[in-house]
């Protein structure tokens, strides 16, 4: 792949760039931050801290977990040292992220999630107005907040970490609950959650012990609990803009869907082939033994269609994207990665712009947009919250992405930005519109623009 342009640190195929505006000086393209320990999970936030819009600094800030055999694991807030970073490359002797809080988690976290953007008009009963709202899951629902007294002074001296600024991390609730399948009193380890937009109270999570919660976090109560997969659930994710559908995927390899609504069924939307070269089964099997799968690992909708979803096996180097009115097999498979699919994510604009990422050191980048169809049908059906099959679609297999970074080492996770306005600093320079991707390999992290 060649350079779209000398200062990208994405390399980028063809020339399908939608906007070219020369930067008026040297633009950053990639910031970096080094943890003192493994980080796993991360996330972007999704809007600048309350009373900070106009700052570029509230753009930029990272939520991060480690990842440590142990009780001592940790989640942070990054966020850029010196806001001249995104304009200038002079500053490249010092860190471009640091540490503005931390806290003590426990066992690590295996996802951690800003509040969504419409959390800060949400009519929270126990939330100050200047504060904001973080999650993780890991032997617990945890929901933090997280303050700031407000942006501080830009350092006068490059490279020094600019001290004060009250930042706050507290731990507000941890939610487990009883199991519907296990006899203790304490939840089982929970595997990953997904956040409402439309309604942010409501948390959905998935659990080890096959079943899903639904939570409402501003009274701190389990709306429902139900069994969803035959064995453990690795990932859920709501509809876009519904409060009553959610999908989930797991152990059993399948993708399920829920809607709230109608609880006494649920539809499978995809499962996946046994795997290859499996010993045929014994000639007197075990009333107890389970037929061999393939689990899938994460899931995700595309936010500009969410017709659309993206999903990959365990060990699997392809990415499966499925269709939900034509459910049963993915509609598109994604085959350029050279080793394990670790991580996937949607950009949030309407780019469909869809980032993969695995132990091949590969960060992908995936233009769908033009292989996917007008949403005119709806994925929500009022009798069974999903459209009839359609047989007659075709598997599309794509084997070229449209832009590709190789990071130094395994990639474990990624996290989008939401796409960033152009901002003025004080120093009169102008930071370039646009999104960012950050990328964690062992305790790196970097951000790209995109």
């Amino acid at each position: 792949m060649r350079m779209k342009y000398s200062a990208s640190p994405i390399r980028v195929k063809t020339y399908r760039r939608r906007y070219e505006s020369p930067p008026i000086m040297t633009q950053t393209t990639t910031l970096q931050y080094e943890a003192p320990w493994p980080v796993y999970a991360l996330d972007w936030c999704k809007s600048a801290a309350p009373g900070q819009s106009l700052r570029p600094r509230s753009a930029f800030r990272l939520g991060i977990a480690s990842l440590t055999e142990d009780y001592r694991n940790r989640i942070a807030i990054v966020g850029l040292q010196d806001e001249r970073v995104l304009v200038e490359d002079d500053y490249t002797e010092y860190p471009d992220f640091v540490t503005l809080v931390e806290a003590q988690h426990g066992y690590p976290a295996t996802r951690l999630q800003w509040q969504p953007s419409t959390a800060n008009s949400f009519a929270w009963s126990q939330k100050a107005s200047s504060a904001e709202l973080l999650a993780t899951t890991g032997d617990a629902l945890r929901v933090w907040e997280y303050s700031s007294e407000g942006a501080a002074a830009v350092s006068a001296y490059v490279g020094r970490q600019v001290s004060g600024g009250g930042h706050k991390l507290t731990l507000k609730t941890a939610l487990s609950g009883q199991s519907k399948v296990q006899n203790n009193n304490t939840g089982a380890p929970l595997t990953s959650f997904s956040w409402n937009e439309k309604s942010p109270s409501l948390i959905v999570t998935s659990s080890i012990d096959t079943t899903c919660t639904v939570w409402n976090i501003d009274t701190s109560t389990a709306i429902t609990q139900l069994i969803a997969h035959d064995r453990e659930v690795y990932d859920v994710a709501w509809l876009p803009g519904s409060t009553d559908i959610f999908v989930s995927v797991g152990a059993d390899g399948s993708l399920r869907a829920f809607d709230l609504r109608s609880l006494e069924h649920s539809t499978i939307l995809y499962e996946t082939p046994a795997p290859k070269n499996m010993p045929p089964p014994t000639s007197s099997p075990s009333s107890s033994a389970r037929p061999p799968t393939s689990p899938l690992l994460r899931i995700a909708f595309n936010p500009a269609d969410s017709n659309y979803m993206s999903t990959f096996h365990m060990d699997g180097t392809e990415v499966q994207i499925l269709d939900m009115r034509s459910p049963g097999q993915p509609v598109m498979e994604l085959k350029a990665h050279k080793a394990q699919v670790n991580a996937l994510g949607w950009s949030s604009t309407d780019s469909q712009l869809l980032a993969t990422a695995g132990d091949d050191c590969q960060l992908l980048l995936w233009e769908l947009a033009p292989h996917t169809q007008a949403p005119a049908a709806s994925p929500r059906n009022a009798s069974t919250g999903l459209s009839s099959p359609r047989p007659d679609v075709k598997k599309r297999v794509l084997q070229d992405p449209w832009a590709a970074y190789t990071g130094a080492s395994e990639i474990t996770n990624l996290a989008w930005s939401p796409h960033i306005a152009s901002m003025t600093m004080n120093t009169g320079h102008t930071t370039a519109a646009g999104e960012w991707i950050a990328i964690a390999m062992g305790k790196s992290i970097k951000a790209l623009k995109v």
